[in-house]
């Protein structure tokens, strides 16, 4: 049974995992502050250009120098940072609410719906990313909801696969069995049995999610599409950057530590989270193996 004491023991394992998972926490603690307050936090306007000071390099005036336009990059980082951590949340969400909830329902389908979800997901795995996000953007708008739909609908296959593979094991325990027998419906499973194994692994897989969907953001802004200059995000800040090397060799550094050592963090929380909620890295594969099983007899059927 899952309670406020045992959220409270997930948090206490987490944090005694290791010196390097309790930095990640901190500083996820910290960029999430940053997501929230960055841009109250910014010292300058991150739009307000002075040609003057362009291309400097960090000064006390101006911690991280400023860029091309003599824009202050700190203040860009801390107001770029909402959107890119908001857009790359957002992102996971819409993966997770299209893939986790169809990927649990699909164990009590029909094998019609089972075998059509199960060809659309391949379908969808076969998608480059970025491709299908330029296109997804180019035929519905340049927008940030349009390129994060984009990602999202790209990240569904994976929580289909994950909570597909989770809620299999589960089905086949015999308390399920019996409550199949005594006439309990598949909502009422999903509800009192299912769910409540399938969402620890569900969790691990949405923290590493964050972190794929970050750099596709990063990806994406990088190439102007989903947010348009003169907004700052992580990623427009690193293409802007990576113009004026010859100038200013180091103005990259600053948005590819923010988007590497978040990323960076996010795997370390996800790999503690996998040990913490009792998530079994060989029983994860033990499903993923019985998912294709699945999945190649629902083909032949």
């Amino acid at each position: 049974m899952s309670g406020p004491g045992s959220r409270a023991n997930v948090v206490v394992r987490l944090w005694n995992a290791g010196a390097a998972v309790r930095v990640a926490l901190v500083g996820l603690g910290l960029i999430v502050l940053v997501g929230i307050f960055g841009p109250a936090l910014a010292p300058y306007d991150p739009l307000a250009q002075d040609t003057a000071i362009a291309l400097q390099g960090p000064t006390l005036a101006h911690w991280l120098g400023t860029d091309y336009v003599g824009r202050d990059v700190l203040s860009r980082l801390l107001a770029g940072a909402p959107v890119s951590l908001l857009a790359a949340l957002l992102a996971m969400t819409i993966g997770l609410v299209l893939g986790a909830i169809p990927g649990v329902l699909s164990v009590f389908a029909p094998r019609i719906v089972e075998w059509t979800s199960l060809r659309l997901v391949d379908a969808l795995l076969a998608l480059p990313f970025i491709l299908f996000a330029i296109a997804f953007a180019g035929l519905l708008g340049n927008g940030l909801w349009q390129a994060m739909a984009a990602i999202g609908i790209l990240l569904a296959p994976g929580f289909f696969r994950v909570s597909r593979a989770a809620a299999l094991s589960v089905t086949s325990a015999q308390y399920v069995e019996a409550a199949t027998l005594l006439g309990a419906s598949a909502a009422w499973q999903v509800r009192r049995h299912v769910w409540r194994s399938v969402a620890p692994t569900i969790t691990v897989a949405a923290i590493g999610a964050i972190g794929g969907a970050l750099l596709v953001v990063s990806s994406l802004t990088f190439l102007g599409i989903g947010v348009q200059p003169p907004a700052p995000t992580w990623g427009g800040m690193l293409a802007s950057d990576l113009e004026f090397l010859s100038q200013r060799p180091l103005g990259p550094v600053a948005p590819a530590l923010a988007i590497i050592l978040t990323v960076g963090a996010l795997n370390l929380l996800a790999d503690a989270a996998r040990d913490a909620l009792g998530v079994d890295a060989a029983t994860v594969r033990t499903r993923a193996v019985r998912a294709r099983k699945e999945t190649a007899h629902a083909t032949s059927a």
